[in-house]
This record gives C-alpha cells, structure tokens and sequence, in this order.
C-alpha cells in the first residue's frame, strides 16, 4: 500500500505533541519553522488585524507597497523578490509564500492556508508553555471583531468570546470602534483582558455634561496603560487606538471621542509611567501603522518596543529606530491570524539588555487544531451557514485585494456596482483586508462577507462632476503617498471601476491624479457630470441596498468571473521603488 504525501501529513499531525511535529515540517519544507525556544525572562506574543477570520485563509500579499520619500526602499515598503533578498528568505519556500506574492497560486495549493483560531490556540499555547507560567502575555492589535459574515451579524459578539478561549490579555483597537458607543462597551465587559488606549479623549462638550470616562481629570475615555509583573520584572503596557477612527470610518457612531497621534500626550504618559511606576519596561500596543510608529518611535524617548498594526505589514524583523534616549524596536504582525509573533526579552533592573523576535506564520497543515476551539467555531458559524455556503460562481482569476492601488476582488466589486447598479463609474474604499480565492474555486458567500462586512454597508448612485472624481482621487492619493507619516490616514488607494488615470505617488497634493478616462477612453472633463456608484459612505449613511447584496447578485448572474478589464492606473516615478514588481499598469 502506497501513502499519499497529504495522508503522511495528516498522520504525522495526530501524532504531534501540542500539534507540532518538527518532522512534519521537514516533510514540506518547514525546517525550524516553529523553532522559537525562551530567551530572556518575558515573552510577548502579538497578533493584530485578524479581521474576523475564525478559519484558516487564503490572503495574498501585495506586489505594491510603495514607500514615497524617506520611506523609500525601507521596511515595510518592500515586495516580491526585494522582500526576500532584505530579510534572506530562500524563494520557493514556506516562508516565502508566507510573507509575499510570488507564485501564489501555485504555492497555495501546495501549502495551503494559514491561521485558523484552532491552529493559533494551539501555537500559542505551546509559546506561552515554553516561557513558563507568569513569564508571557498575548496582546493584539486591534482589528478583531470585525471582517466576517458572523462578527457582523454578532456585533463583534463572536469574537469577544473566541479571543476569551484564545487567552488574549491586552487589545487596543481601530475598527472595534466601527460599532456604536453600547455595543463596544458591551464587548469590552465580556472580554476577558484589558482594553487599553491612551488617545482616545471625550470631547469637551461630552466632558462637561458627564459622559462616560476612565478619568474624568484627563478627559481619556480608556485605561491608557496597565503594569504587568513577568518573569519577576515590572513591564507598562501601552494602548494606541487608531489616529484617525472618526475621519478614515464614521464618526456618528462614536460622536463623543476625539482621537489623534496624541505625540505630547503620549510621551508624557511614558515620562510618568518611568518616573512613577518603577518599570523595567516600556511597550506600546499600537494601530498607528508601522510607518507612524517608526515616526513615533524616533520622536518619543523611552519605550522599549512598538508592536504595531493596521497596515498589515507582516515583518520578520523589527526595525531598530534610533531616538535620543536610546533604541526603539518597531514591528508589525501583518493580518488576517496569518502569524504569531514573538519577542522575547531579556530584562534586567535598569532595563532591557535584549531581545529575540520571531514572526512565525501558522500554516494550518502543521499544526493540529484545538478541539475545544474548533467546537466553538462550528457552533458559532452554524446559524448562518446556509447564508455563507452558499456558491455564488466560479473564480476564473486569482481574487486578491491587497495593493496600493486595486485588488481582482476590488475590481469583481466595482464591476458588480456598475452593471447591477447602472453606473458609468464605481468606486470602492481601499480596505486592506479581505480573504484570496483561488482560480476554478467557488466564490462563497463567506468570502463575499469576508471583503465587504462594515456596519455601514449601504451603496449608492450619484450624478458626480469630473472635478470632484479629481477632488476624491487626490485625497485618497495624500492619505497614502504624503512624505509625512502623520499625515497619513490609513487604507490604499480608492479603487476605480469604469475608468483609468494617471498617479505619480511622489508628486505633491493636487498634483497625483492626472488623464482620468473611461474604459472607451473618452477623458474626463472637470465640468462634465457622471453616473457614480460607491459604497461605504463616512459621513452619512447612503439610501441603496447592502454591498454584499449588489456583489452576490452579480456573482450569481455571471456564474464564472473573470476579469475583462482591470482597473489600474499608469504610474509615474516608481520604476526604481523596490515596493513595486509585476505590475501591469
């Protein structure tokens, strides 16, 4: 009798202690690939941007990454074979197809999927069993509770409890805040650990008439920071909301807080936090993205370490940034439960003398799932998965969103507003998250739900002039590309359906967006008005019907999707940029 490759890998997985088998991982490739034996007295694991993902997934990593004036060149902007040649990963390996682009297709049918909370219970227990008790914390990013058909349909509710199973100790927060002011607080009194953010501030008008807060003298809405004894050391752990909640996602649903970098703020915080609390440590839990904590981590003295989000930047190896009080480490976990990462620190009286860091990506085909997680997970998902298994067509690309400038997934939804909703041109927001399906597999309602589940789904359809389509992509484009990381307010560009242009990301504002056409490649007067569908209004709700709605009516009408015209615009001034290879715009 002949065993098959997947047969001896599944019987090499039963017999795993703690779901790991260094054997398994030599049978595909995976030497050492979970080697992440204690250094020091504390180890921290961080996960961030998990967006929901109960299961394992398919995410791409992007193949544009630009990094625009000092950013150029530098972690994180760095793809493809650049990616690899920086942090010297072999090509063609397990590693490789965790952290990048390159051959995904093929690479993902023959590794498969990463994440999957039953696989990440089970890795996480065995690090944090390696550090020994009191000696470890779990901290993610934030991100959590949103991203999926069921933390929709649950309110985050879903999630609150799978990070409880999970063990999470600490959580900030960006699209938590996504759902109005009762129901986060109901979340955060049903989760387990401490919720922590240091800049989010009633307003004034809330202050004065008692709204409710953590200190009423500072007017801060959260706890801003917890001490932890680990590893018989003293260690501050820091909470950084996201900036730019009320400006980059709607403000009516938290009309109360105010938010920002809080620079000043913040290195108050720590000053105190040193002076006062006798630490041996300092970390920030952030959803900055790693380009304005790498900006912080230069500006601000004594923090340790910065462990960041938001950007989905998924980092072997943190970067040390020099500041004049010393060296803050930087890193980033990417998203979707595709990783673990773990800094281990070696802490003495006067502080941190040094570090390990690992960046280990969960693929699910090594490590055996948590039966008591994977439980929950099927009686979470059972009351809609009649809804979510539903096979809306076939996939006749590789549907991926994310990029700079537009993803397959991003086009199949600009295509499904233009014709079910009648419009000339299609708009959709630059959301970084977002599950991969392969070509020839079903496109589910699961993963329709996986790339458009907010809280504020409506569509609409609109006569816009051409100079305010020129308005829009200018904005979007100075969120991205502005030199200054502070300035940056989060997501990739707005993706187009219907039309194409121009970009030079090194321009200045106002002077990105140049030749906007239609596909019949008529230009696109300023004082000539069109027919515009979008979705995910910030300001006010729009009056059409759910996108996942539009999107699986199209599905269902075209039966195999494949993409005729992608979307993606000329660029200008980037041939060089080491964040950018294999593009066809």
């Amino acid at each position: 009798m002949t065993i098959s490759r997947r047969d001896f890998l599944m019987a090499m997985q039963a017999a795993a202690v703690a779901g790991l088998a260094p054997k398994l991982a030599l049978a595909k490739g995976g030497e050492g690939l979970y080697d992440a034996p204690k250094f020091g007295n504390v180890r921290l694991l961080h996960l961030t941007d998990i967006h929901a993902q109960l299961l394992p997934v398919r995410f791409r990593e992007p193949n544009v990454n630009l990094g625009i004036g000092p950013s150029k060149g530098k972690v994180p902007h760095l793809v493809g074979s650049h990616f690899l040649d920086h942090f010297g990963i072999p090509s063609g390996t397990r590693r490789s197809h965790a952290f990048t682009y390159l051959d995904y297709t093929e690479a993902a049918e023959e590794y498969g999927k990463l994440g999957g909370f039953a696989h990440l219970k089970t890795l996480i227990d065995q690090l944090r069993d390696q550090a020994g008790a009191g000696n470890s914390l779990l901290l993610d990013g934030g991100d959590l509770w949103q991203g999926s058909g069921t933390a929709f349909w649950t309110n985050g509710e879903d999630m609150v409890e799978a990070s409880n199973r999970l063990g999470i100790d600490i959580l900030t927060a960006h699209w938590e805040f996504t759902y109005p002011e009762e129901q986060i607080r109901k979340n955060l009194s049903a989760f387990k650990g401490e919720f922590l953010a240091q800049n989010v501030f009633l307003s004034d008008e809330a202050l004065f008439m008692g709204a409710e807060s953590y200190d009423e003298a500072s007017g801060r809405v959260f706890k801003p920071y917890t001490i932890r004894e680990l590893g018989g050391k003293r260690v501050a752990i820091i909470g950084q909301a996201f900036p730019y909640t009320p400006i980059a996602n709607p403000s009516y649903f938290i009309p109360d807080w105010r938010m920002g970098i809080r620079e000043s703020e913040m290195q108050e915080l720590v000053n105190g936090i040193r002076k006062k609390e006798r630490v041996n440590a300092v970390v920030v839990l952030s959803h900055n993205g790693m380009d304005v904590d790498l900006k912080m981590a230069s500006r601000i003295t004594g923090i340790d370490a910065i462990l960041g989000g938001h950007t989905h930047d998924a980092v072997p190896q943190p970067t040390e940034v020099k500041n004049p009080g010393g060296i803050t480490l930087v890193g980033n976990a990417g998203t979707n439960g595709k990783y673990v990462a773990v800094l281990d620190l070696d802490i003495g009286n006067n502080g941190v003398r040094g570090y390990e860091y690992k960046l280990l990506p969960v693929f699910s085909d090594l490590i055996k799932p948590d039966p008591d997680m994977t439980g929950f997970i099927e009686k979470v998902r059972a009351p809609y998965m009649d809804k979510l298994g539903e096979k809306l067509a076939i996939a006749d690309d590789l549907l991926y969103r994310r990029g700079n400038f537009n993803g397959t997934m991003d086009q199949v939804i600009c295509d499904a507003q233009r014709k079910v909703l009648d419009a000339q041109i299609s708009l959709s927001p630059g959301f970084r998250w977002g599950t991969t399906v392969l070509p020839g597999d079903a496109i589910t309602m699961d993963d329709v739900m996986n790339a458009t589940a907010i809280t504020y789904p409506e569509t609409y359809v609109r006569e816009m002039s051409g100079a305010d389509l020129m308005l829009i992509m200018e904005d979007v484009a100075d969120n991205l590309f502005n030199k200054d990381p502070y300035y940056q307010q989060g997501g990739d560009m707005v993706r187009v359906g219907g039309m194409d242009y121009t970009c030079d990301p090194t321009a200045s504002m106002n002077s990105r967006i140049s030749d906007m056409r239609l596909d019949n490649g008529e230009q696109i007067q300023a004082n000539k008005m069109y027919k515009v569908a979008g979705w995910a209004t910030v300001n006010s709700r729009a009056p059409g019907r759910p996108i996942w709605d539009v999107v699986a009516d199209y599905l269902r009408s075209e039966k195999t999707v494949k993409i005729d015209k992608f979307n993606t615009p000329t660029l200008k001034n980037v041939a060089d940029n080491p964040g950018i290879e294999d593009y066809a715009g």
